[in-house]
């Protein structure tokens, strides 16, 4: 019988980490002190990112979390701590680690961490397949879909739309066969949700699809996964042959004559076909590019016929909303926006990572929970950017509003798939708006002209103000045409991409006009409008930035001020980015 268990985050995270290596030095110690009843369990990411992450679980301690841990210290774990039950504080995870998850409600996370996503056993111990069960079993397919209702399960794609009505608008055509679409197409800047879930509790995304299948009376379905998510993709191929080892995918599904068989494609990339029918259209070996709705893919999607398409996120939740109930799903979250919602956290907070927390969550709360506040104590947060590169930015005095589909709306933003980045003071809105709108404008599939050409049309314009070479005119010109990009464009990608745009103008415009008019960034980020200075009053003599130049241009001694010679400075702002104290001006 095992003493001793040891978890090893094996997520992306843990393995850029060292993982494999922490895994191995694991191994030998154990072998060398013959302590051969522990048992090393590799697991998906826990969103925490201090990796590597390791958890020990031991009969005299309970369990332990370290964090940062190397090969080099792995002696001294299994020395003490695995052999003789006592805690190696020094490298134990801090206030920081409970903090992270006290504001949390994890339910699609809830495994990630915790099993071993590649041992079907696992997931299984966990409950796993036991929706499935009841709901092919114990339930007919208009049950299933009146559940889902019930617990109120919006997409969490990003377009929000209720997925017990998608169930049953599509469960009621007649065409068949039907197909069950899991869209895992992730290419939002900063988002890394549905690849931590793919990663570390694939199965769960397997159960949900079978579910649906079962509920719309589909025998087929199709996980698009993008190939730059190689671990992911290697996890679900072993996930979908376990499953079919197991009888829990493939025919005659646990005796009952209900059959649901399992594909992977994988995505070429494109960030065009996050979109509904630009992704059919790739699956069916076509150019991803968005098709005019209706019809609508329930209607008449992968090859013509019937289809449901919903995210890993969504997914994922239904297996809980089957053995727990609707009414359980329902009771979190806000009236018109029920159940958790998963965020990947980026950009200058404390502790960067993925948090899933209850709808209705504040921004604030999220931020200076989990979030653990700014990265720099001298810095402050000034906005977030929310809902990928076609989401808004959503300024500090605006962070009690709470997250949730339509108040997100009203601040002019969107959910979006879950993408959070922060902003701190040390970020320019109008390069950050300009970053976006040149990530959209490149995806762009080119199929309309507002989106092909008006994108381009307002990156020349953002660039032009950047450069310090904007008028007070290019203002007005922006926002009308962004308006109007968003009026006509084909598909949602140019309907939101002015997003970042409109919103910076809205909340930001004094930055707009400090580049125009008095040919200044406040952030001090863009180049062409910089001149480098030191603030002695500021400066602490620390020669921090001296030490970060590339080019050796900045002169200190110690006990003296930094210098900068603006001759040799390439303005590649590498002083800013060292100086704790916001010298350099």
């Amino acid at each position: 019988m095992t003493e001793v268990k040891i978890l090893i985050c094996h997520g992306t995270s843990g393995l850029s980490a060292g993982a494999s290596e922490v895994y191995k030095k694991f191994e030998e110690e154990l072998s060398k002190q013959g302590l051969e009843r522990c048992e090393l369990i590799k697991t998906g990411d826990r969103g925490y990112f201090r990796d590597v992450l390791v958890d020990i679980i031991h009969p005299e301690t309970g369990r332990v979390t370290y964090q940062d841990i190397t090969p080099e210290i792995v002696p001294e774990l299994v020395e003490k701590h695995v052999k003789n039950g006592e805690v190696v504080k020094k490298y134990s995870a801090r206030k920081a680690y409970q903090d992270f998850f006290a504001g949390q409600k994890r339910i699609v996370l809830r495994r990630c961490g915790e099993i071993d996503p590649e041992n079907i056993e696992s997931y299984i111990e966990d409950n796993g397949y036991k929706a499935l069960e009841k709901a092919i079993k114990g339930m007919d397919p208009e049950e299933v879909i009146e559940e889902i209702k019930k617990s109120g399960l919006r997409g969490r794609g990003g377009a929000g739309f209720p997925t017990g009505v998608k169930w049953e608008l599509c469960r009621a055509q007649k065409n068949q066969p039907k197909f069950v679409i899991c869209n895992a197409d992730e290419g939002d800047p900063g988002a890394f949700m549905d690849r931590s879930v793919l990663e570390g509790d694939p199965h769960a995304v397997l159960e949900g699809m079978a579910i649906a299948g079962y509920a719309i009376g589909s025998n087929e379905g199709y996980i698009y996964c993008r190939a730059e998510y190689p671990l992911a993709i290697r996890r679900l191929r072993i996930a979908i042959s376990q499953a079919k080892e197991n009888g829990f995918i493939g025919e005659n599904i646990l005796g009952t004559g209900f059959s649901f068989d399992v594909k992977l494609i994988e995505g070429a990339g494109a960030f065009v076909c996050g979109e509904e029918t630009a992704l059919i259209a790739s699956i069916e070996g076509k150019r991803g590019m968005p098709k005019p709705r209706p019809p609508f893919p329930v209607q008449r999607g992968l090859w013509s016929k019937p289809t449901i398409i919903n995210n890993v996120e969504t997914l994922a939740n239904v297996p809980y909303i089957i053995l727990r109930g609707g009414d359980w799903y329902a009771s979190l979250g806000t009236e018109k926006s029920k159940g958790t919602k998963v965020f990947a956290l980026a950009g200058k907070v404390r502790n960067t990572g993925l948090v899933e927390v209850p709808l209705g969550t504040t921004i604030r709360d999220l931020l200076y929970g989990p979030g653990g506040g700014p990265a720099k104590k001298m810095r402050k947060i000034k906005a977030i950017q929310i809902g990928g590169p076609s989401g808004g930015c959503i300024p500090e005095n605006l962070f009690d509003t709470p997250i949730d589909f339509d108040s997100l709306v009203g601040a002019g933003a969107i959910m979006g798939s879950g993408g959070l980045i922060v902003l701190d003071d040390s970020t320019c809105m109008v390069d950050l708006a300009r970053f976006f709108l040149s990530f959209t404008s490149d995806e762009s599939c080119g199929k309309c002209f507002p989106c092909r050409l008006g994108l381009k049309k307002m990156l020349e314009v953002l660039n032009k103000i950047v450069s310090g070479n904007g008028e007070l005119k290019d203002v007005e010109f922006l926002e009308n045409l962004a308006k109007s990009i968003m009026e006509t464009s084909l598909c949602s990608l140019g309907k939101t991409a002015p997003n970042p745009v409109l919103t910076t103008l809205k909340y930001f415009r004094e930055e707009y006009e400090a580049h125009i008019i008095e040919k200044r960034c406040p952030a001090n980020q863009c180049v062409a409008l910089l001149g480098f200075e030191i603030n002695e009053e500021k400066c602490t003599q620390c020669g921090k930035c001296a030490k970060a130049c590339p080019e050796n241009a900045i002169a200190w001694k110690k006990g003296e001020y930094a210098k900068i010679d603006r001759e040799k400075c390439i303005k590649c702002k590498s002083c800013i980015e060292a100086c704790d104290f916001m010298a350099i001006e």
